[in-house]
């Protein structure tokens, strides 16, 4: 499914944290590595007290022994580095990924702001609200040995939505690819973890409310069984998860507490302002998730 990996770099050993995951990746389904820099306007010679890349020769040079050392072993890559010294970094690697016909864009999240600093809420969404391909996040300081600790177990949030599902797909070609088993997680809130809206309505009719987050949680366990169901049928490791309360917490507790290696979630890329307004998953959960994270652009006839 992805043949071409899209790998942004800043020079930083902090961006670099991102390349064990792609080599993983790219190992495993014969794709190629396409190690990607953007001449940064007014972009300073140091960040965080690393090196940060300014010119194009030194980017060049920079990202041609990077692609010595992938080809030593054994792995394909191109090399691109963009000359014109200007902002706009989430447009430039959508429009870079479409141009180098990537699909799957690797970003390492690091600090606050800039191309050298790739923010979980900010620059990933953008990079997904102006694109269609998936974006593969890695936190540094929450990413393991990825050759000691493989990924072996993939979850996948759903909330019922059929936009939503689009992660579905992605998430078992992954796991076909990479010979690893399927969690699927639903959570539905309770009368406390209702969002205000629906906190107020519950309020009037504190019972109906609660007959009807039962019968929400019942119709989520048939929906993740039949979903379950039809990957099984593909020969592959599928569990399923119901929980009931707030989702951002407990897909955390998840993740901690039953060997999650990568998750893989639908979104729409919203801001972390229109997304909070809208009760979204993903500004809440991304910037403590332990693992990565894969966000997949999320079917248009759904919202977040």
């Amino acid at each position: 499914m992805f043949k071409r990996l899209l790998v942004p770099l800043d020079g930083s050993s902090l961006a670099e944290t991102v390349l064990p995951l792609a080599r993983y990746i790219a190992e495993r389904v014969q794709a190629t590595l396409i190690l990607f820099h953007v001449v940064e306007k007014h972009a300073p010679s140091e960040i965080h007290g690393q090196r940060h890349l300014r010119g194009v020769a030194e980017a060049k040079t920079y990202i041609e022994k990077l692609a010595a050392s992938l080809s030593a072993a054994g792995l394909n890559s191109e090399q691109h580095v963009h000359e014109v010294q200007e902002g706009g970094v989430a447009q430039l690697i959508s429009g870079h990924a479409v141009e180098l016909k990537a699909d799957l864009i690797l970003l390492c999240a690091h600090g606050h702001g800039g191309f050298r600093d790739l923010l979980f809420g900010s620059i990933a969404q953008q990079v997904i609200r102006q694109g269609t391909m998936p974006v593969l996040l890695v936190r540094p300081e929450g990413m393991p040995d990825i050759i000691a600790h493989p990924i072996r177990q993939i979850l996948v949030p759903l909330d019922g939505a059929k936009g939503h599902e689009a992660a579905i797909e992605v998430a078992s070609d992954l796991a076909e690819q990479l010979n690893a088993s399927l969690k699927l997680l639903t959570v539905v809130p309770t009368s406390e973890t209702l969002d205000m809206k629906e906190a107020l309505t519950g309020r009037v009719s504190p019972r109906t409310t609660m007959l009807s987050l039962d019968i929400a949680a019942q119709q989520a366990d048939d929906y993740l069984s039949q979903i379950a169901k039809s990957l099984s049928a593909r020969k592959l490791v599928v569990s399923k998860t119901l929980l009931r309360g707030d989702p951002a917490p407990l897909l955390l507790d998840t993740i901690n507490g039953e060997g999650v290696d990568m998750v893989v979630m639908a979104t729409h890329g919203h801001s972390a302002l229109d997304a909070r307004w809208e009760g979204s998953l993903t500004p809440r959960f991304l910037p403590k998730a332990t693992v990565p994270v894969m966000l997949v652009r999320g079917y248009a006839s759904d919202e977040d």
